[in-house]
Order: structure tokens, then C-alpha cells, then sequence
């Protein structure tokens, strides 16, 4: 079924949460563009907990090039974010608050409803973009966060990053997202959209495995 038009704050798009839902590929929101790469990053937890404590301190953003500007915690001390089911809809957070935590320059790490500037350029092409953490997952065997995208983007929509330890003991990166062209160029030439998606997991996938030179 296509996406419904659940809004959160100043997002500026109405399918909060369907980079969580299963169909994302077969149904995505409408004039969007879904993607999705699964990695694997090896096994045990020590790895899971490695690279999760990598994702959650922006090591994907920053390795792929992009610098993160006007961090600034949720407007509301008790805000906890939103959480999904399994069919993307939004459902009340499920996980306890957890202390604020900072890498070396004082940054602290994704939190739900933050708000970020990210500046930067992939493959030639710009990604500026403001965004919102939409929610963050810290469990047992997952550990993920949800972006979407507030103003100035030249696509607007949503990625996810999610980190799972699963049942064989194998540890794997996830990157879902769908991206709806706003500038002319990319309005025109939706190959642009897909490019710049391309580039982004390359990034990521560089940024958070160990293992991208020598896959498992």
C-alpha cells in the first residue's frame, strides 16, 4: 500500500517512517525515489558495537564528506522521538531516554528530534540540506536513526541507518532512503537523483565497514 501522510514538526514531507516500512522499493511516496543497500560488516558484537557507536556519532555524514553545522537538540526537553512499527507507521518510542553523548569536538550524537545543517558536495553535486533526526534505535541487536529532510535540500525525503546483530551472529549496515527532486535540474533529470544516491552508500559503506576493501 503507498505511504500515509503522518507529519512530524517542520519535516518537509508527509511519509514520516516509510524508509522503516518493507514495501519502501515496491510503493514509495509519491514523485519519490527509493533506495536500499544492505552491507554486511562481519560478526559478534563487539563489531556491532563498534560500528553502531560509529553511526550515532556521525562518522558516515562526516567520512562522506559532509560537515555537520548548527547541531541543536530537540525544542522540547521531553521530546523522545518517533518510533515505527513494521509497517511504517508511527507509533509511541518505545526506548528509554539515554544521557546526551559527545564525540571530541563537543558534538553531541544523533538524539531524537534534533535538528542539523549538513554542507558539502557528492560527485559534483550539492547536499546542502537541513535536517531532523527523526528517531534513534538503541537495542539490544539494532541501532539505527532516521533523517529527514526541514529546508534547503535540493531532494526532500527521508534515509535511514540501521546496524543489526542478527540470529547467525552476522552484522549488517543498512541504508534505506527516498528522495523527492526539488531543484530543476534534478526535476528534469531524474538520473541525477540516482547518481547522488549511489555516491552517498559508497560513502557510507566506506565510512562505517571495516571490511569495504576486502568484503566477506
Amino acid at each position: 500500500m503507498r505511504r500515509g501522510t503522518f507529519r512530524e514538526g517542520t519535516v518537509d514531507y508527509a511519509a514520516v517512517g516509510a524508509t522503516h516500512a518493507p514495501d519502501l522499493m515496491q510503493y514509495p511516496p509519491e514523485r519519490s525515489i527509493p533506495a536500499e543497500e544492505p552491507w554486511r560488516l562481519g560478526s559478534g558484537e563487539e563489531r556491532f558495537r563498534t560500528a553502531g557507536d560509529a553511526l550515532l556519532s556521525w562518522t558516515a555524514q562526516r567520512a562522506a564528506g559532509l560537515q555537520l553545522t548548527d547541531v541543536r537538540p530537540a525544542s522540547s526537553p521531553g521530546y523522545a522521538g518517533v518510533s515505527f512499527d513494521a509497517e511504517g507507521n508511527p507509533i509511541a518510542p518505545s526506548h528509554a531516554e539515554v544521557e546526551p553523548r559527545y564525540d571530541e569536538d563537543g558534538t553531541p550524537w544523533a538524539g531524537p528530534g534534533m535538528t542539523l545543517k549538513l554542507h558539502g558536495r557528492v560527485g559534483g553535486m550539492r547536499a546542502d540540506a537541513e535536517l531532523r533526526v527523526i528517531s534513534v534505535t538503541e537495542q539490544t541487536h539494532r541501532i539505527g536513526f532516521v533523517l529527514g529532510t526541514v529546508d534547503g535540500s535540493v531532494v526532500s525525503g527521508e534515509e535511514s541507518f540501521d546496524i543489526e546483530w542478527n540470529d547467525a551472529d552476522e552484522v549488517w549496515f543498512t541504508v534505506r532512503a527516498f528522495d523527492r527532486p526539488n531543484s530543476f535540474l534534478y526535476r528534469t533529470v531524474p538520473y541525477l537523483v540516482k547518481r547522488r544516491r549511489r555516491e552517498l552508500f559508497a560513502r557510507y559503506l566506506r565510512a562505517i565497514s571495516p571490511l569495504y576493501a576486502t568484503p566477506v
